[in-house]
């Protein structure tokens, strides 16, 4: 049952009740000797069934006045109890079929990132991968917090559930997952995060928060391979604010701000892909989507990454390179189509 309809019919049994009192009140106001208080009071007692005694010796309209009464008052009751029982059985049902499906998507979903907690970093997380059409596994024991994950994303997998089981992170598919995010409240939580999804996927990539900049460093020896304290981006960012405030404009812009459809990406260039061995020249990513490659990561024989800001029309791409470009959404949709025809 939808929220509309349950307070619809809430206001249509409210509705009736206060018919029935109103009605009942000046039925019994018609009676010689009945006090306004006498009236409402004998229209109460009947309504809800309690029936103490007569306030006044009832003629035989006065007692056909109760007995209609006495049925709407036992109409309405039932019907609450029936509203407020569907509403229960419905809401139980509702979440165990949710539950169903969601543990049936989980179990094909692949290649995603596990968000662990659902507070405001989450959020902001959920929303920068569902712009940028990432599938993500939402953890989070609290149910609203859950649902309003939701409420920004109606079809996401969001799961009402203990991150720090290693249980919880093996339903969510950590083994076939890309990386993982967690931003539970404390940093003992994040930190047994780390520590249970590093044992389960060696080679997951996990960001975690720290709240506390002693905590960065055991975050890493847990298994983290990238830390962020919102105390310190947040004085950085401040900083910047007063500093360099086009800068941070811009970057506002480029890092996916509501409302504004530029967005700074990264995409991979797999084995295979036609682009591999052409140079930028060659390629023509501008002239075929429009964007703006800004940056390129090569990556060296020893595995390590060398990167080249704004790389010339000479500079040649190569299986395993990151280009970094600058565009629309479906414009960085179709380069990673053309890398990976």
């Amino acid at each position: 049952m939808s929220r509309a309809l349950f307070l619809r019919r809430v206001r249509l049994l409210l509705a009736l009740l206060a018919i029935l009192l109103i009605a009942g009140t000046a039925g019994f106001l018609q009676f010689p000797g009945w006090s306004f208080s006498d009236a409402l009071y004998m229209t109460v007692i009947t309504l809800t069934s309690v029936g103490y005694q007569e306030v006044h010796p009832l003629t035989d309209a006065g007692r056909t006045l109760a007995a209609f009464l006495l049925a709407g008052g036992i109409t309405s009751m039932g019907l609450w109890f029936a509203l407020l029982t569907s509403a229960i059985v419905e809401m139980d049902l509702a979440h165990a079929f949710r539950t169903r499906r969601t543990m049936k998507k989980l179990e094909d979903i692949s290649d995603h990132v596990i968000v662990c907690g659902a507070g405001r970093s989450g959020r902001q997380v959920v929303r920068e991968l569902a712009a940028a059409r990432v599938p993500y596994v939402a953890l989070d024991r609290d149910p609203e917090r859950t649902e309003m994950i939701r409420e920004i994303d109606p079809d996401a997998l969001a799961l009402q559930a203990d991150a720090t089981r290693d249980e919880t992170l093996v339903q969510a598919g950590v083994r076939r997952a890309r990386g993982l995010v967690t931003a539970l409240s404390a940093d003992t939580d994040n930190l047994f995060v780390c520590l249970s999804a590093r044992a389960l996927s060696p080679s997951l990539t996990i960001v975690a928060r720290a709240l506390d900049e002693e905590a960065m460093g055991k975050l890493y020896r847990a298994g983290a391979d990238h830390c962020v304290s919102p105390n310190i981006t947040g004085g950085v960012r401040m900083a910047s604010m007063l500093l360099r405030p086009q800068v941070v404009s811009f970057l506002d812009v480029v890092m996916g701000e509501e409302g504004l459809t530029l967005r700074l990406e990264e995409v991979a260039v797999p084995k295979g892909s036609p682009l591999s061995g052409q140079s930028l020249a060659e390629a023509r990513i501008p002239q075929k989507t429009g964007l703006i490659v800004i940056a390129l990561y090569h990556r060296t024989e020893t595995g390590e990454r060398h990167l080249v800001y704004n790389p010339g029309s000479e500079e040649r791409i190569r299986e395993g390179d990151t280009l970094i470009a600058l565009g629309e959404p479906d414009r960085i949709d179709r380069l990673r189509g053309i890398v990976a025809a």
